[in-house]
Protein backbone atom coordinates (compact mmCIF):
# COMPACT_ATOMS: atom_id res chain seq x y z
CA UNK A 1 0.00 0.00 0.00
CA UNK A 2 1.31 3.68 -0.93
CA UNK A 3 -0.49 6.66 -1.22
CA UNK A 4 -1.94 7.76 -3.99
CA UNK A 5 -0.43 10.23 -6.32
CA UNK A 6 -0.87 13.61 -6.10
CA UNK A 7 1.19 16.54 -7.31
CA UNK A 8 0.20 18.70 -3.91
CA UNK A 9 3.11 20.37 -2.07
CA UNK A 10 1.59 18.79 1.17
CA UNK A 11 0.38 15.99 2.01
CA UNK A 12 -2.00 15.17 5.14
CA UNK A 13 -2.44 11.60 6.03
CA UNK A 14 -4.55 10.99 8.85
CA UNK A 15 -5.81 7.89 10.80
CA UNK A 16 -5.76 6.63 14.08
CA UNK A 17 -3.70 4.95 15.90
CA UNK A 18 -1.46 1.73 14.39
CA UNK A 19 -3.05 1.81 10.83
CA UNK A 20 0.64 2.24 9.67
CA UNK A 21 0.77 5.95 8.63
CA UNK A 22 4.60 6.13 9.34
CA UNK A 23 5.17 3.25 6.98
CA UNK A 24 3.28 5.20 4.49
CA UNK A 25 4.82 8.11 5.29
CA UNK A 26 8.40 6.88 5.18
CA UNK A 27 7.78 5.08 1.52
CA UNK A 28 6.51 8.38 0.33
CA UNK A 29 9.14 10.27 1.41
CA UNK A 30 12.03 8.09 0.55
CA UNK A 31 10.32 8.02 -3.39
CA UNK A 32 9.63 11.68 -3.48
CA UNK A 33 12.69 13.44 -1.13
CA UNK A 34 9.96 14.65 1.35
CA UNK A 35 9.74 15.86 4.58
CA UNK A 36 7.95 13.76 7.46
CA UNK A 37 6.10 16.45 10.03
CA UNK A 38 4.88 15.01 12.57
CA UNK A 39 1.32 15.60 13.57
CA UNK A 40 0.96 13.03 16.91
CA UNK A 41 0.83 15.34 19.70
CA UNK A 42 2.41 12.38 22.57
CA UNK A 43 5.03 12.23 19.94
CA UNK A 44 6.28 15.02 20.72
CA UNK A 45 7.09 14.15 23.92
CA UNK A 46 11.30 12.85 24.45
CA UNK A 47 11.39 10.47 26.55
CA UNK A 48 8.63 8.00 25.51
CA UNK A 49 9.88 7.02 21.88
CA UNK A 50 8.96 3.31 22.59
CA UNK A 51 5.40 4.15 24.28
CA UNK A 52 4.65 6.35 21.71
CA UNK A 53 5.48 4.23 18.70
CA UNK A 54 7.55 7.03 17.16
CA UNK A 55 9.76 6.47 14.11
CA UNK A 56 12.61 4.65 15.09
CA UNK A 57 16.25 6.41 14.66
CA UNK A 58 17.04 3.94 11.58
CA UNK A 59 13.74 5.11 10.27
CA UNK A 60 14.60 8.66 10.94
CA UNK A 61 17.72 8.11 9.01
CA UNK A 62 16.18 7.12 6.13
CA UNK A 63 14.14 10.54 5.49
CA UNK A 64 14.08 13.76 7.02
CA UNK A 65 11.67 14.12 9.80
CA UNK A 66 10.52 17.03 12.35
CA UNK A 67 8.75 17.72 15.51
CA UNK A 68 9.07 14.88 16.85
CA UNK A 69 10.64 14.11 20.31
CA UNK A 70 11.29 17.47 21.45
CA UNK A 71 9.63 18.44 24.38
CA UNK A 72 10.21 17.37 28.41
CA UNK A 73 7.36 15.49 30.12
CA UNK A 74 6.19 18.48 32.01
CA UNK A 75 5.60 21.02 28.67
CA UNK A 76 2.22 21.78 27.33
CA UNK A 77 1.66 22.51 23.90
CA UNK A 78 -1.22 23.71 21.90
CA UNK A 79 -2.38 23.64 18.73
CA UNK A 80 -0.87 27.19 17.74
CA UNK A 81 2.22 26.46 19.57
CA UNK A 82 2.16 23.47 16.73
CA UNK A 83 0.92 24.93 14.26
CA UNK A 84 3.66 27.99 14.60
CA UNK A 85 6.56 25.01 14.04
CA UNK A 86 5.21 23.85 11.51
CA UNK A 87 4.05 26.69 9.40
CA UNK A 88 8.30 27.27 8.07
CA UNK A 89 7.89 23.75 6.70
CA UNK A 90 4.59 24.55 5.34
CA UNK A 91 5.56 27.30 3.89
CA UNK A 92 9.10 26.55 2.18
CA UNK A 93 6.46 23.61 0.60
CA UNK A 94 4.24 25.84 -0.70
CA UNK A 95 7.01 28.06 -1.68
CA UNK A 96 8.93 25.38 -4.07
CA UNK A 97 10.52 23.43 -1.67
CA UNK A 98 10.73 20.04 -0.11
CA UNK A 99 7.40 18.59 -0.32
CA UNK A 100 6.00 17.50 3.19
CA UNK A 101 4.17 14.69 4.24
CA UNK A 102 1.81 16.24 7.75
CA UNK A 103 1.18 12.62 9.14
CA UNK A 104 -0.72 11.64 12.88
CA UNK A 105 -3.25 10.90 14.30
CA UNK A 106 -4.08 14.34 16.43
CA UNK A 107 -7.38 16.11 14.96
CA UNK A 108 -6.61 19.55 16.22
CA UNK A 109 -3.61 19.94 13.92
CA UNK A 110 -5.23 18.84 10.95
CA UNK A 111 -8.57 20.91 11.81
CA UNK A 112 -6.13 23.89 12.16
CA UNK A 113 -5.01 23.64 9.05
CA UNK A 114 -7.73 22.14 6.94
CA UNK A 115 -10.50 25.04 9.04
CA UNK A 116 -8.44 27.31 10.72
CA UNK A 117 -6.85 28.51 13.99
CA UNK A 118 -8.40 30.84 16.42
CA UNK A 119 -5.96 33.83 17.00
CA UNK A 120 -6.68 33.56 21.07
CA UNK A 121 -4.84 36.31 23.00
CA UNK A 122 -1.94 34.97 25.30
CA UNK A 123 -3.15 33.28 28.49
CA UNK A 124 -1.16 34.86 31.23
CA UNK A 125 -0.35 33.05 34.11
CA UNK A 126 -2.39 34.16 37.22
CA UNK A 127 -5.60 32.74 34.72
CA UNK A 128 -3.88 29.33 33.95
CA UNK A 129 -3.02 29.28 37.97
CA UNK A 130 -6.94 30.25 38.61
CA UNK A 131 -7.97 27.84 36.11
CA UNK A 132 -6.06 24.56 37.48
CA UNK A 133 -6.94 25.85 40.87
CA UNK A 134 -10.88 24.97 40.49
CA UNK A 135 -10.08 21.81 38.72
CA UNK A 136 -8.45 20.57 41.81
CA UNK A 137 -10.70 22.31 44.57
CA UNK A 138 -14.15 21.49 42.60
CA UNK A 139 -12.92 18.20 41.36
CA UNK A 140 -14.11 17.11 37.59
CA UNK A 141 -17.93 16.75 37.82
CA UNK A 142 -18.71 20.47 39.45
CA UNK A 143 -16.06 21.96 37.43
CA UNK A 144 -17.44 20.66 33.94
CA UNK A 145 -20.91 22.07 35.47
CA UNK A 146 -19.25 25.83 35.55
CA UNK A 147 -17.61 25.44 32.64
CA UNK A 148 -20.99 24.38 30.69
CA UNK A 149 -22.29 28.08 31.69
CA UNK A 150 -19.77 29.99 30.02
CA UNK A 151 -19.04 27.47 27.03
CA UNK A 152 -21.59 24.51 26.55
CA UNK A 153 -19.62 23.56 23.12
CA UNK A 154 -16.54 23.18 25.07
CA UNK A 155 -17.56 20.88 27.99
CA UNK A 156 -19.67 19.02 25.21
CA UNK A 157 -16.55 17.82 23.09
CA UNK A 158 -13.81 17.53 25.81
CA UNK A 159 -13.60 14.06 26.90
CA UNK A 160 -13.59 12.61 30.33
CA UNK A 161 -10.60 12.98 32.79
CA UNK A 162 -9.18 15.73 30.04
CA UNK A 163 -7.53 18.07 32.82
CA UNK A 164 -5.40 19.53 30.71
CA UNK A 165 -8.45 20.83 27.68
CA UNK A 166 -11.08 21.04 30.69
CA UNK A 167 -8.51 23.91 32.11
CA UNK A 168 -7.79 25.56 28.85
CA UNK A 169 -11.46 26.41 28.13
CA UNK A 170 -12.05 27.45 31.32
CA UNK A 171 -8.65 29.92 31.98
CA UNK A 172 -9.58 31.23 27.98
CA UNK A 173 -12.84 32.59 29.20
CA UNK A 174 -11.03 34.45 32.56
CA UNK A 175 -8.39 35.93 30.52
CA UNK A 176 -11.01 36.90 27.80
CA UNK A 177 -14.29 36.85 29.10
CA UNK A 178 -14.81 35.20 26.26
CA UNK A 179 -15.86 31.23 25.35
CA UNK A 180 -13.18 29.00 23.50
CA UNK A 181 -15.99 28.26 21.09
CA UNK A 182 -16.55 31.84 19.98
CA UNK A 183 -12.90 32.24 19.60
CA UNK A 184 -12.36 29.01 17.76
CA UNK A 185 -15.40 30.72 15.51
CA UNK A 186 -13.53 33.41 14.07
CA UNK A 187 -10.86 30.88 12.14
CA UNK A 188 -9.00 31.60 8.62
CA UNK A 189 -7.50 27.66 7.33
CA UNK A 190 -3.55 27.69 7.65
CA UNK A 191 -3.18 26.10 4.44
CA UNK A 192 -4.50 27.82 0.93
CA UNK A 193 -7.06 25.95 -1.08
CA UNK A 194 -5.10 23.00 -3.58
CA UNK A 195 -2.18 23.37 -1.90
CA UNK A 196 -2.95 19.63 -0.22
CA UNK A 197 -4.01 16.70 -0.81
CA UNK A 198 -6.13 14.96 2.55
CA UNK A 199 -5.73 10.91 2.77
CA UNK A 200 -7.35 9.67 6.08
CA UNK A 201 -6.67 5.96 6.66
CA UNK A 202 -9.98 3.89 8.01
CA UNK A 203 -8.87 0.20 8.07
CA UNK A 204 -11.32 -2.55 9.03
CA UNK A 205 -11.51 -2.58 12.88
CA UNK A 206 -11.12 -6.11 13.71
CA UNK A 207 -7.52 -5.87 11.82
CA UNK A 208 -6.57 -2.02 13.99
CA UNK A 209 -7.65 -3.59 17.51
CA UNK A 210 -5.50 -7.04 16.45
CA UNK A 211 -2.86 -4.41 15.37
CA UNK A 212 -2.98 -2.30 18.45
CA UNK A 213 -2.85 -5.23 21.14
CA UNK A 214 0.16 -6.92 19.19
CA UNK A 215 1.81 -3.22 18.94
CA UNK A 216 1.50 -2.31 22.85
CA UNK A 217 3.08 -6.33 23.89
CA UNK A 218 5.95 -5.24 21.31
CA UNK A 219 6.27 -2.09 23.32
CA UNK A 220 6.51 -4.05 26.44
CA UNK A 221 8.98 -6.49 25.34
CA UNK A 222 10.89 -3.57 23.59
CA UNK A 223 11.65 -1.48 26.34
CA UNK A 224 8.60 0.44 27.24
CA UNK A 225 8.78 -0.34 31.29
CA UNK A 226 12.07 1.16 30.86
CA UNK A 227 11.42 3.92 29.86
CA UNK A 228 7.96 4.48 32.26
CA UNK A 229 10.95 3.80 35.12
CA UNK A 230 13.21 6.24 34.12
CA UNK A 231 10.29 9.01 33.89
CA UNK A 232 8.89 8.08 37.29
CA UNK A 233 12.97 8.24 38.39
CA UNK A 234 12.69 11.93 37.25
CA UNK A 235 9.58 12.92 39.87
CA UNK A 236 6.78 11.77 36.90
CA UNK A 237 3.55 13.72 38.23
CA UNK A 238 -0.15 12.67 37.95
CA UNK A 239 -0.98 16.31 36.29
CA UNK A 240 2.09 16.28 33.45
CA UNK A 241 0.93 16.22 29.76
CA UNK A 242 2.44 13.42 29.43
CA UNK A 243 0.43 11.66 30.98
CA UNK A 244 -2.04 10.81 28.65
CA UNK A 245 0.68 8.49 26.57
CA UNK A 246 -1.56 5.64 26.16
CA UNK A 247 -0.47 2.84 28.41
CA UNK A 248 1.77 5.12 30.87
CA UNK A 249 -0.57 5.22 33.59
CA UNK A 250 -1.31 1.36 33.40
CA UNK A 251 2.60 0.89 32.86
CA UNK A 252 3.15 3.36 36.44
CA UNK A 253 0.31 0.49 38.34
CA UNK A 254 2.17 -1.83 37.25
CA UNK A 255 5.69 -0.72 38.45
CA UNK A 256 4.55 0.51 41.93
CA UNK A 257 2.64 -2.93 42.83
CA UNK A 258 -0.76 -1.64 42.01
CA UNK A 259 -1.57 -4.33 39.14
CA UNK A 260 -0.50 -7.49 37.71
CA UNK A 261 1.60 -7.28 34.11
CA UNK A 262 -1.37 -9.10 32.82
CA UNK A 263 -4.12 -6.43 34.32
CA UNK A 264 -2.02 -3.90 33.32
CA UNK A 265 -1.32 -4.69 29.78
CA UNK A 266 -5.05 -5.39 29.37
CA UNK A 267 -6.65 -2.36 30.28
CA UNK A 268 -3.66 -0.45 28.23
CA UNK A 269 -4.86 -2.07 25.18
CA UNK A 270 -8.61 -1.73 25.30
CA UNK A 271 -7.82 2.01 26.01
CA UNK A 272 -5.79 1.87 22.87
CA UNK A 273 -8.56 0.14 21.01
CA UNK A 274 -11.07 2.62 22.40
CA UNK A 275 -8.71 5.57 21.16
CA UNK A 276 -8.82 4.43 17.73
CA UNK A 277 -12.76 4.31 17.45
CA UNK A 278 -12.55 7.43 18.68
CA UNK A 279 -10.06 8.81 16.21
CA UNK A 280 -11.42 7.07 13.08
CA UNK A 281 -14.84 8.70 14.48
CA UNK A 282 -13.69 11.94 14.77
CA UNK A 283 -12.04 12.19 11.47
CA UNK A 284 -15.43 11.11 9.46
CA UNK A 285 -17.68 13.33 11.32
CA UNK A 286 -15.04 16.25 10.42
CA UNK A 287 -13.73 15.45 6.64
CA UNK A 288 -15.52 13.08 5.63
CA UNK A 289 -17.50 14.99 2.97
CA UNK A 290 -14.40 16.70 1.60
CA UNK A 291 -13.89 15.86 -1.75
CA UNK A 292 -10.95 14.06 -2.39
CA UNK A 293 -11.02 11.80 0.81
CA UNK A 294 -11.16 8.23 0.75
CA UNK A 295 -13.26 7.31 3.10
Amino acid sequence: MSLSASNAPIRLLAGPTASGKSALALDWAERTGGIILNADSMQLYADVPILTARPSRDDEARAQHVLYGHLPPEATWSAGEWVRAAKPFLDAALAGGAPVCVTGGTGLYFNSLVHGLAEIPEIGGAARSEARGDFDRLGEEAFRKNLKQVDPRAEARIAANDRQRLCRAWEVWLETGRSLSGWQDDTTPVLPDNSYHLEILTPDRAWLYERCDRRFDLMISGGALEEVRALMARGLEEDWPVMRVLGLKESVDYLEGRVALAEATALAQQKTRNYAKRQMTWFRNQFGGRSGTPL
